[in-house]
C-alpha cells in the first residue's frame, strides 16, 4: 500500500494512499478503539465559581492528558486547589491539575476575589467508541482531486489568494497547482473560472489526521490499523 506524505505538523498530517475506500473507512472507524487516557470522574469539594459543578466536570473531561498505559480498571488522581485573595481575580487553567495535561493554558473557570475551587479528578484509559472523551483526534479522507489548468485558467491568479493551499502564482505570473490534496471543490465550484477542471481518482485517497495532543497524529493512524487488525483476527478465530 503506497503512501506519500504531503504535510506533517506537530498535531496533524496529510498523506496520499492508493487504498480501497472500504478499508479506508474501516481504519477511520477504528480510531475510536485506540486506548486513550482521560478524566472520567470529578469529586468537587468546594466550588465558589459562577459555573455549576457539572459544567466544570465536563470541561475537565475535555482536557487532553499525556497518554500512558494503565492496567485494566486502574485510575490515577489529579488534584486542583485554587483560592483567590487580596482582591485578585484568577483564571483557573488546566495546568493547575499538574504536569499530566497536554495544554496547560486551557481555561477552566474564572475565580473572583475570595472564591475557591477544590477538587480531585480521576483519569483512566478508555475507548472513543464508549465515550467521546477518549477520542485522540480526527481521521478523515476524500477522493484525491486532480486539477488541470489550461492556458485560459492560468489567468485566474486571484485564486492563489482565495485558495492559498491549493494554488500559487509561478515566477512568470501564471496560476499553477500547489497542493491538489487540499482542494475541496469540483469543476462546478470553479465554473466562474474557465480553464480549470477537477477530476477525482477512484482508489487514490487523501487522508487528513488531526491530533488532540494525547498521541502523535502518525500514532493515531498506526493505532487505528492495529485495532482493526485485532478485530479482524477475532473474526477469523470465530470463523475457523
Amino acid at each position: 500500500m503506497a503512501m506519500e506524505l504531503i504535510k506533517k505538523e506537530e498535531n496533524g498530517m496529510v498523506f496520499i494512499s492508493e487504498i480501497d475506500i472500504s478499508l479506508a473507512n474501516a481504519i477511520r472507524r477504528s480510531v475510536g478503539e485506540i486506548p486513550i487516557l482521560a478524566i472520567f470522574e470529578t469529586d468537587i469539594y468546594k466550588n465558589d465559581s459562577a459555573l455549576y459543578d457539572e459544567i466544570i466536570s465536563h470541561r475537565l473531561g475535555l482536557v487532553p492528558l499525556k497518554n500512558q498505559k494503565l492496567k485494566s480498571g486502574d485510575s490515577f488522581e489529579l488534584k486542583l486547589n485554587v483560592k483567590t485573595k487580596n482582591g485578585e481575580r484568577k483564571d483557573v487553567l488546566s495546568g493547575d491539575l499538574g504536569d499530566d495535561v497536554v495544554y496547560p493554558e486551557m481555561p477552566i473557570v474564572l475565580l473572583e476575589n475570595g472564591q475557591e475551587l477544590k477538587l480531585v479528578a480521576k483519569a483512566n484509559v478508555g475507548l472513543g467508541i464508549n465515550h467521546s472523551r477518549y477520542f485522540p483526534g480526527l481521521l478523515y479522507y476524500k477522493h484525491f482531486p486532480k486539477i488541470k489548468i489550461s492556458s485560459e485558467g492560468e489567468k485566474h491568479v486571484e485564486l492563489a489568494n482565495r485558495f492559498a493551499d491549493v494554488f500559487e502564482v509561478s515566477d512568470n505570473g501564471k496560476l499553477k497547482v500547489k497542493g491538489e490534496a487540499f482542494c475541496d471543490l469540483d469543476s462546478e465550484g470553479f465554473e466562474k473560472y474557465p480553464g480549470i477542471e477537477v477530476s477525482f481518482s477512484d482508489n487514490k485517497l487523501a487522508f487528513f489526521i488531526e491530533s488532540w495532543g494525547q498521541i502523535d497524529s502518525s500514532e493515531i493512524y498506526r493505532g487505528a490499523c492495529k485495532a482493526l487488525k485485532s478485530n479482524l483476527s477475532k473474526v477469523l478465530k470465530v470463523i475457523k
